[in-house]
Order: structure tokens, then sequence, then C-alpha cells
């Protein structure tokens, strides 16, 4: 069968018209339609007689749609309006700050967020809320104690929490537990948890996170050394650069936590306790300073109003509350 074949096809290509005579092999006078091999001559019989040009017209109609789709590349495409906040197009990454800007005011808006003034370019609001869209944003994120109201996720994690006669330390003056950083498996388990909490402010879209508190263990009884406490600050900073994020040291006076790389600082009452010079030491006018008495606003502002940005808060934060600035 196969030799039939072969020599069908052969007779075919040797033909000087291309045409089957009867008696040739393969011809129909000798193949019946349902003999084998039928359906193989009748497909190889469509092939052209030799000086036809079918192979060229087939050439060009592969190259033809190449040519023209050239030609229309190289024509001038007029500009297409793209309209704001198409879904399709994904919006500009926001450049990484270097540093907090100067010569601005701040707002510390951890209780509610509620707009403010254009003399307003430093904002911080809570890490579940969405950013200001000021000259920076700072996300606050839990990093040494506990949120009062996160308190059920933390049972889920009973071994990284401080504890003391087997109950939870509080931070009595804001009711938040102190989280366990003695250990180095501890540190490493609850910076993977705040490392993601940092993750989550830069997509959001800040520019800088401050740590509450890093001061926490000078309540923990004891409990928890300066150098556990650092220890764990050290990761929360690499993290926050990773994530392309100012880091910020939150309270702890006269420590200069550049050392561990902290871009700024957020001093809590440093008019009240005398403190303001020794956060200006070491950070310049990098410095946040909150305070929630009129006379201690009014003595931090006269000491350093120039230079710091200064607000004076409700202790609460409410968002209905008006701040003041120097």
């Amino acid at each position: 069968m196969r030799r039939a074949r072969g020599a069908w096809v052969a007779g075919v290509a040797a033909g000087s018209s291309g045409v089957l005579r009867p008696g040739t092999v393969g011809s129909r006078s000798q193949r019946p339609r349902s003999a084998p091999g039928y359906a193989y001559r009748a497909r190889v019989s469509t092939v052209r007689p030799p000086g036809r040009p079918y192979a060229a017209r087939g050439a060009l109609l592969l190259v033809l749609p190449v040519v023209v789709g050239l030609a229309l590349a190289l024509l001038p495409h007029p500009a297409v309006a793209v309209p704001a906040g198409d879904p399709g197009v994904p919006a500009a990454p926001r450049a990484s700050l270097e540093r907090l800007p100067a010569g601005t005011d701040l707002d510390y808006q951890l209780g509610g967020v509620v707009r403010r003034p254009a003399r307003v370019g430093i904002v911080v609001r809570d890490r579940t809320a969405r950013p200001a869209g000021a000259q920076a944003d700072v996300c606050y994120v839990n990093g040494f104690q506990t949120q009062p109201d996160e308190k059920r996720f933390w049972r889920q994690h009973p071994r990284l929490l401080l504890r003391r006669d087997g109950r939870p330390v509080v931070d009595e003056a804001w009711g938040e537990w102190l989280l366990d950083v003695r250990t180095r498996s501890k540190r490493a388990a609850l910076a993977r948890i705040v490392g993601r909490w940092t993750d989550g402010c830069a997509r959001a879209g800040y520019d800088a996170v401050e740590y509450d508190n890093l001061d926490s263990f000078t309540r923990s009884h004891r409990m928890i050394t300066r150098r556990q406490a650092l220890a764990f600050a050290r990761l929360l900073v690499a993290r926050a650069h990773r994530a392309g994020l100012l880091a910020g040291q939150k309270n702890l006076a006269g420590y200069d936590g550049t050392r561990i790389g902290f871009d700024f600082a957020v001093a809590e009452e440093c008019g009240r306790y005398d403190e303001c010079g020794r956060y200006v030491r070491h950070y310049g006018d990098q410095v946040l300073v909150v305070e929630y008495r009129d006379r201690d606003f009014q003595r931090t502002c006269a000491g350093y109003g120039d230079l710091l940005a200064v607000v004076r808060r409700d202790r609460d934060l409410a968002p209905s509350y008006r701040p003041r600035w120097c």
C-alpha cells in the first residue's frame, strides 16, 4: 500500500498536465471509492501543475499584513486622553521622603480623621485610617504595646504578652498591654506581626511610621530592659526602611535613636517635662511635639516654636477638638 501511494504521487508530479489518465496507478477506474487510499488520492489531487503562480500568491498574502502593520506603526497617532482615576491606569507611586518637611504644622489624628487647613503639612493617623495626602503622612503603629480595642487579637498570641503573676502588664496611663520583647524568638515573632502592619502603611501611601512607645519598658516593672527594647526597635526600623518609610522614635527623651536608624522623633509633652532640647540635640528640626496642657504648649512654643512642629491636642485626640499651633 505504501508503494502504490508513493507511485501515485510520483505520477502526478511527473505528468506534464497533472491530470491522471485511466489505467495509471491511483486512477478512479482502478480504485473503487471504498478502496484504501481513496481519501489520500482526493487530497493530493489538489496539487497545482507547475508554472502556476499559486506559491507566489501565498507568499504575498503572508507578507502583506506585515507590511501594512509596519506602515500603520509609522503613522502619527493622535493623543488619547485618559480620564482621571481610571482604574485601568496605575497611579504613579509616591516618591519616598528623605526627611520630614520643615516650616509646617502638625496634627495628631489618632482619635478620628478630620480635614485641617493647608498650614498643616504633617498629619499622623492610625494605621487603620487612610493617609491625609499631606506633605508628609505618618502612620501610627503600636509597636511595643497593644491598642485597647485589639485585645481579642492579642489573646490569640498569649505568649507574646508581658505577664506578671499570670496577668498582662498594663500601661496604666493608656490601658494598653505591654508586649514581651525579652527574648530573641519573641522579638522575631512580634517583628513579623508589626512588620505586616508596617508594610500595610506603605501600601496605603504613608511616608513614615512611628512606633508607640519606645519607652514602654520603663513601665514594665523592670521586667524588660532598655537593651531588649532597643534590640526590638532595630528590627522595626529595618522593616520600615525596607518598606520605603521613614521611622520615628516615639518618646524616650535623651536617647539618640539615630544610632539604630531612626529618622525623626515624636515627643509627647516634652515641654511639660523639660525634655524638648534632649530630642533636638539628636534630631534637630526632625521632632514632632504633642502637648496636652495649655501652659506646656505655651512653654514649648516660646522655646521651640520657630524650629519644631508643635500641636496642642486633647488627651483623647477627639476629632471634634480644635487644635492649636505655635
